[in-house]
């Protein structure tokens, strides 16, 4: 008995002096101490909890090299791998997160909508429920400063800069053709349907190395991930009719889309300005495939549209009117793969191909152009830490881009180009901590058309100021090709580039968000021609020069009203250039000095219905009157418009929608057109360029077939 008592107490005795005690102290970069810190090393049970002066202690029987980890919430894991008997009277300091949602975001220039944007300016029920919008991304996102009104256009202006000068991407691939075809005084739409997007970027300015090709601003539409459920959508409308199904499976799923759009019926009852032999028809499709692999995900996107119409336009000199007629077919196919590669290394590939074939008849000319566009990418991040991010890559462009042109006096004259862009870029994420971070990049290209190559730096840094607000600066060099206009009848010029200087102030609180925004640009190396319109006799020289600054305001409350949400955007601009054809540096005929956007949505509970209003003002927009000495020397009058929409749910599953733009009726005027000629007193008489019509009524039935018979398509409309 007394042999089995000494052994006992000689193997206690060994036990003890077998424990090692591990103590420290755990500090935040402040030196304050952190209180409930968990310490522990790994693969055992053995650890402890800081106390409330961020103390610890704890013992372990393990021996040799361990790993010793310490975590806290919305801080960085602390990891030291050593010998235990070396863990005593530690003192560790623990660095903030900088992936929390509190940190600093870097957004200068930058409007997002969707679930994964820690800022939202928009959300994605925005972007279709605006009422001035009829369903366009584009429209909705002319409601945001920084844009300009040009009401006869349709397409994105922004911070001074023409509607070529903003590029558009699906997935991260360029789209060639972005725009539905029109004619004169008639606003064109964005192809593609919002149905199938579901996060939107778009960057008014500063943008991120990886994007190119673009002097002023870039759109980047991103496909639904993963659909949530089965279902099939179902639209008839005043001008057409839309049909939706999405299949799902275990790791893949199928989205499709149709529309047909006739604008006949509707003519024959609201007429316009426009004399129309063959009304606007359009048929399109989309899809997209979608499968998941082990590391990635794997998407197919395809689009397809064919539009067509006839009709003759007035024209003062012409008392005919002016003739035209168009045919059009796109195709965009867009292939794209992302995953991961380990723990540390994710990897994007994509490929985009355009086919784009015009045919049009105006007044006596005949002209057939066909564009075969393609893009592809490849693009590699390193995740070195929470604090460290790099991104680089390369990417490819070959266009293709064919004309025939006929008329009275010239037969079959063919004009075009092929223009290939090689790029390649390196960017990096920089947090110094939760509050203060960078983006340093750049971007190179080389343009084997002009044989030239082109350095473009990109930086851009933000601070948070308090836990609401912060402040963020950007800088970037940006280089563009002329227009097909332009390559088709001269290839000895170079890029266009401008330079985008840019200070952002945003407060970002419970239900509310106030951006500021001030921003310089200056252009260089702009194409100048010496004639009328751009022809293949003109001389054309990159002698043009331009500026465009200014500053922009938005707010956003969806607290204030119970079920009212609202956003108001200004824009101050004040831009010149000396391009294209003109005689002195000037406000180009497409910029607003003023521009003041209001947008609201307001649920009514007993109506089952949500009721929304867009009002647009925006100053007016020069032109030249040839009776007066001068260049771009008057200015139209003041735009406005008010535009109400109303969705009414019928049941869970079927909406009444309605909206009428221009509700009031505001005559507004895009321009004037000139004689050519004076009359017997020495004057030019003019007509003014008004809309094809001052109104559009818009009314449609939607109905949703889903598993959870509870969707619908109001975030849709």
């Amino acid at each position: 008995m007394k042999t089995i008592l000494t052994s006992f107490i000689i193997f206690i005795s060994i036990q003890i002096n077998a424990q090692k005690n591990i103590t420290g102290i755990v500090f935040n970069m402040k030196n304050v101490p952190i209180v409930g810190a968990n310490i522990y090393l790994e693969g055992t049970y053995d650890g402890s909890t800081t106390d409330g002066n961020g103390a610890f202690s704890f013992t372990t029987t393990e021996v040799g090299t361990q790993t010793l980890i310490v975590f806290y919430l919305s801080y960085e894991t602390y990891i030291m791998v050593g010998n235990i008997s070396f863990m005593k009277n530690l003192t560790i300091k623990l660095r903030e997160d900088v992936s929390t949602l509190d940190a600093v975001v870097l957004s200068a220039g930058t409007f997002s909508a969707g679930d994964n944007s820690k800022v939202n300016a928009l959300k994605p029920l925005d972007v279709v429920t605006t009422a001035s919008a009829l369903g366009d991304f584009v429209g909705a996102l002319q409601t945001l400063p920084g844009t300009t009104t040009v009401a006869e256009d349709g397409r994105l202006f922004v911070r001074g800069g023409d509607a070529n000068e903003t590029q558009i991407f699906i997935d991260g691939i360029r789209v060639f053709t972005p725009y539905t075809p029109t004619t004169n005084n008639v606003p064109t739409r964005g192809r593609y349907s919002p149905f199938l997007f579901d996060g939107i970027t778009f960057s008014t300015g500063g943008y991120s190395a990886e994007f190119g090709q673009a002097l002023s601003s870039v759109l980047l539409l991103n496909t639904i991930d993963e659909p949530d459920q089965e279902k099939t959508d179902i639209g008839i409308m005043s001008v057409g009719a839309t049909l939706g199904n999405t299949q799902k499976w275990e790791k893949s799923s199928l989205s499709v889309n149709a529309s047909y759009i006739n604008l006949e019926p509707y003519n024959a009852i609201f007429s316009n300005r426009n004399n129309w032999i063959k009304p606007y028809e359009g048929a399109s499709g989309e899809v997209v495939f979608r499968k998941k692999t082990e590391t990635g995900l794997f998407k197919l996107y395809g689009a397809f549209d064919a539009t067509n119409f006839e009709l003759t336009q007035e024209d003062i000199n012409n008392s005919e009117g002016a003739y035209f007629k168009l045919n059009n077919n796109n195709v965009y196919l867009n292939s794209s793969y992302q995953g991961t590669l380990n723990d540390t290394w994710t990897v994007f590939g994509g490929v985009s191909y355009t086919h784009a074939k015009n045919n049009m008849n105006i007044i006596e000319s005949v002209i057939e152009d066909t564009e075969n566009s393609m893009h592809a990418k490849l693009k590699l991040k390193n995740r070195i830490s929470n604090r460290l991010k790099l991104y680089f890559g390369a990417e490819y462009f070959a266009t293709d881009f064919k004309e025939n042109y006929s008329d009275t006096t010239i037969s079959n004259e063919k004009y075009g180009y092929d223009n290939n862009i090689a790029a390649t870029f390196a960017e990096a994420d920089i947090f110094i901590s939760k509050n203060l971070a960078f983006k340093s990049g750049l971007r190179g290209e080389y343009s084997e058309l002009f044989k030239d190559f082109t350095l473009a730096p990109r930086l851009s840094l933000a601070y948070k100021t308090s836990s609401k607000s912060q402040v963020s600066l950007a800088y970037g060099r940006f280089y563009q090709n002329p227009s097909s206009d332009i390559l088709k009848f001269d290839q000895a010029l170079k890029a266009q580039n401008t330079s985008h200087y840019i200070f952002n102030y945003q407060y970002n609180a419970d239900r509310r968000l106030f951006r500021a925004e001030a921003y310089y640009k200056k252009y260089d190396d702009l194409v100048k021609y010496d004639s009328e319109f751009a022809n293949f006799d003109s001389n054309y020289n990159n002698e043009g020069t331009g500026f465009a600054k200014g500053i922009d305001f938005f707010w956003r409350d969806s607290k204030s009203i119970k079920n009212f949400d609202y956003w108001v955007s200004y824009s101050l601009l004040d831009t010149k250039r000396d391009y294209k054809n003109y005689l002195v540096k000037s406000q180009p005929n497409f910029a607003n000095t003023h521009n003041l956007s209001v947008v609201g949505k307001y649920w009514i509970d007993d109506w089952r219905s949500q009721v929304g209003f867009s009002y647009a003002l925006a100053s007016g927009r020069t032109y030249t009157n040839p009776n007066e000495p001068g260049f771009l020397n008057n200015k139209t009058k003041p735009y406005n418009s008010l535009s109400v929409n109303w969705a009414y749910l019928i049941s869970p599953q079927k909406i009444l929608y309605a909206s009428v733009n221009n509700v009031l009726g505001f005559k507004n005027i895009n321009g004037y057109q000139y004689a050519n000629s004076p009359d017997i007193n020495g004057n030019f008489n003019r007509r003014a360029l008004l809309p094809a019509a001052d109104q559009f009524f818009f009314v449609g039935f939607f109905w949703t077939i889903s598993e959870d018979k509870k969707s619908n398509q109001l975030d849709n409309l």
